[in-house]
C-alpha cells in the first residue's frame, strides 16, 4: 500500500490514495492541486525519506470544498474580580480528496 507525509499549512498529514483530509485554506480557484513537500514516501517495495522534502516525489489532490471548521471557545477568567471574557473563533477550512500519490526515484 502505498501512502506519503506531506506538509501545507505547517502541518503534517499521512496520506493514501482516495483519502478525504481537511487542511487549512488553500486559497485560488483550482480544482486539482499538487503538493511538492513530500517529507516521506512509502510503497511495498521501497521506503523514501527525505531531507527535509523529496525532490521528485508530488502528491495529486482534488479540492472538494471550502467552509469553516467547527468554533472553538476561549474564555479569559481573573478569579476574585468577577471578570470574564468569552470569545469565540471559527478556521476556514479545504476538504481535499487525494488522487494520486507519484514518485519518479
Amino acid at each position: 500500500m502505498k501512502f506519503a507525509v506531506i506538509e501545507t499549512g505547517s502541518k503534517q498529514y499521512k496520506v493514501k490514495e482516495g483519502d478525504l483530509i481537511k487542511v487549512e485554506k488553500i486559497s485560488g480557484t483550482k480544482k486539482d492541486i499538487s503538493f511538492d513537500k513530500v517529507l516521506l514516501f512509502s510503497d511495498e517495495a521501497k521506503v523514501l525519506i527525505g531531507k527535509p522534502y523529496l525532490k521528485d516525489s508530488h502528491v495529486e489532490a482534488e479540492i472538494l470544498e471550502t467552509k469553516k471548521g467547527n468554533k472553538i471557545y476561549v474564555e479569559r477568567f481573573k478569579p476574585k474580580i468577577r471578570y470574564h471574557k468569552k470569545k469565540g473563533h471559527r478556521q476556514w477550512q479545504t476538504k481535499l480528496k487525494i488522487t494520486r500519490i507519484g514518485s519518479t526515484s
